[in-house]
């Protein structure tokens, strides 16, 4: 028996590493009915690290050695990152075949579910009882047409009228999230202050050290895990909004913004 050690390197943001990494993945089980022994990640996710050469994979991800549910796909699975999957109707993804890798690969580590309870506990956040909204601005508009401010509200205030809810409003935008704060002044808003916002369109993480990067990741893919829980998702399209709905592992209750229209 052939041992296979599968490298992967990508070097854009956290959440577009993720997609990549899944994708190879994918594609290496299409082609091999197989998992490869060792997946190689120290190349990835480096604008989150200091050390260029360490991996960091696993500060954030259990190891997928530890996880041993087998996995069971029912029919073949298609996804592809080339075919810009952040940018497709969800609603059409196979997410009941992706979600064992999901399980597999990016199992949240401990240090990661304690950042993401200790935020649940600070806010008091009901998943059961929630509208999770994510609005992804600042370099954003350089791939993917952005919804105006008054699009998320409007979908907002259709849903919050059927139920009184509450609401976590994640956005890097500076100027969506003071847009909020002023159109949401009567209702049970919830703002993670622990999340990095910025006023430029140049995107976080490229305004700021790998060390601050690696920091705030932690809290921006634990409330990622809080939206991906909620009780109605309203959010674009790009790779953050494409993993809450893998964690997620379902459509239900999923408003999502693509070319110019709700899905």
């Amino acid at each position: 028996m052939t041992y296979v050690r599968y490298r992967i390197s990508h070097k854009g943001g956290f959440f577009a590493c993720c997609s990549v990494k899944l994708n190879w993945i994918l594609k290496y089980f299409a082609e091999k009915n197989e998992l490869p022994d060792n997946v190689i990640t120290n190349n990835m996710f480096t604008m989150y690290k200091i050390n260029k050469d360490a991996d960091i994979t696993y500060d954030f991800f259990e190891h997928y050695d530890n996880i041993e549910e087998p996995i069971v796909i029912e029919e073949p699975i298609v996804y592809d990152i080339s075919c810009g999957f952040q940018f497709y109707n969800y609603k059409q993804l196979h997410h009941k075949n992706i979600y064992p890798f999901i399980k597999k690969y990016f199992t949240p580590s401990q240090n990661l579910l304690t950042v993401h309870y200790y935020l649940i506990d600070k806010y008091n956040i009901d998943t059961d009882n929630l509208i999770g909204l994510y609005y992804r601005g600042t370099d954003k508009h350089e791939e993917t047409l952005l919804a105006s401010f008054d699009t998320f509200y409007n979908k907002l205030t259709e849903i919050q009228d059927k139920a009184n809810m509450q609401i976590v409003v994640q956005t890097d935008s500076g100027q969506f999230l003071d847009y909020m704060k002023e159109k949401c002044q009567d209702q049970n808003i919830i703002v993670i202050q622990e999340n990095s916002i910025s006023y430029t369109d140049k995107g976080i993480h490229n305004e700021k050290s790998e060390a601050e990067n690696y920091k705030d990741i932690f809290y921006l893919f634990a409330t990622l895990l809080i939206l991906s829980k909620s009780r109605h998702l309203i959010c674009g399209s790009g790779n953050v909004s494409l993993w809450m709905l893998h964690y997620r592992n379902s459509i239900e209750n999923v408003h999502q913004w693509l070319n110019n229209e709700w899905l």
